[in-house]
């Protein structure tokens, strides 16, 4: 790429974009890469996808449904951050009141019908830090530093790994129970008793526990 070529790339503004639902992720993509001033590096459909992606790509922004997560924004948004330290969070979200309660600094609220003229101007806008969710954040989540230690280690079963791999990497109860050959219940019990023995409440800090413990494939530095 000659040096002219490789400034103007440099000069775009890099986005990872993270849905589970494929024509709605594919169709921010296309409506971002349209544009001359933004390039989309890479695509997720699961947590962990999209942390290995945000890991390797380093981008300057990360358009993300955080139900993936199963988790709040704030959750979110520090496990990305780790991930990219520099990278700004721009949710799709279905309501504005679900936006309540996040004061984040680099995190905007973009609402699913959101015409693609305003969507374009937050994607531009977050990126350059003009735009942010302005709210009060809750005392629960202020409490909860990124340094926060995990949980006390607890022995898992084998079985209870397989079921923490497929749920840490976006599979549903029902479809983890088709790959393992199990009843939903089954798989039911193993997701309560992993919940109880891991102590944690969402699919974000399982994801994290999964992470740790080295369950789930990601970059080394992570």
């Amino acid at each position: 790429m000659c040096p002219v070529a490789q400034n103007e790339q440099n000069k775009k503004i890099r986005c990872v974009v993270a849905h589970d639902i494929v024509w709605l992720r594919q169709g921010v993509r296309r409506l971002l890469d349209d544009e001359p001033d933004i390039a989309v590096v890479a695509e997720a459909e699961d947590p962990v996808q999209t942390l290995r992606e945000v890991f390797t790509h380093q981008p300057d922004m990360v358009v993300v449904d955080h139900h993936i997560f199963e988790g709040t924004a704030v959750q979110t948004e520090r496990l990305i951050v780790r991930a990219s330290p520099h990278s700004k969070v721009l949710f799709l979200t279905n309501h504005d009141e679900e936006s309540r309660g996040q004061d984040l600094t680099d995190t905007a609220y973009a609402v699913r019908r959101t015409s693609a003229e305003e969507l374009l101007e937050m994607v531009r806008k977050t990126a350059a830090g003009e735009l942010a969710a302005n709210y009060e954040l809750p005392v629960k989540d202020i409490d909860e530093s990124p340094g926060d230690p995990l949980p006390r280690r607890r022995d898992l079963t084998a079985r209870e790994r397989e079921v923490l791999k497929l749920l840490a990497q976006g599979q549903t109860v029902r479809s983890a129970a088709n790959i393992l050959g199990l009843s939903t219940k089954t798989v039911d019990a193993h997701k309560f008793n992993l919940m109880r023995k891991l102590r944690v409440h969402n699919k974000a800090e399982l994801v994290m526990c999964a992470i740790q413990r080295k369950v789930v494939k990601v970059p080394v530095n992570f």
